[in-house]
């Protein structure tokens, strides 16, 4: 049985994903960033993984492996985004929110294997 604190950040995970994955593809601002960043043409796939990744938060709670899947596939996709944050010197101020996410879904990812297996 999952607790109020892992469900909660699982929600906030979730919405944040779809909300960005949504404004990769909608925002002047985001492709503007992509472009800022050298990886414009990944924008399009970088948008894709985030919804898929929100909605399979979301839906993980009728099947619990898709949080799994979606929580590491956040993860991995965050760690990737930290990384290249630090590599353009955008500095720790403005990559800490990748960083952050990425703990996030390391814990999901975490407190979901052991409910499961």
């Amino acid at each position: 049985m999952k607790t109020l604190i892992p469900e909660i950040l699982e929600f906030f995970s979730a919405i944040s994903f779809v909300i960005y994955g949504i404004l990769s593809f909608t925002s002047n601002i985001m492709k503007s960033e992509f472009k800022r960043w050298g990886i414009s043409k990944f924008r399009s796939t970088v948008g894709c993984a985030q919804l898929t990744g929100g909605f399979g938060l979301l839906f993980g709670n009728f099947f619990p492996v898709m949080t799994l899947i979606s929580s590491f596939g956040l993860a991995l996709l965050m760690s990737l985004g930290f990384g290249l944050r630090l590599i353009v010197k955008d500095g720790l101020i403005k990559s800490f929110p990748a960083f952050l996410y990425f703990i996030v879904n390391v814990f999901i990812f975490i407190n979901n294997l052991n409910l499961n297996y």
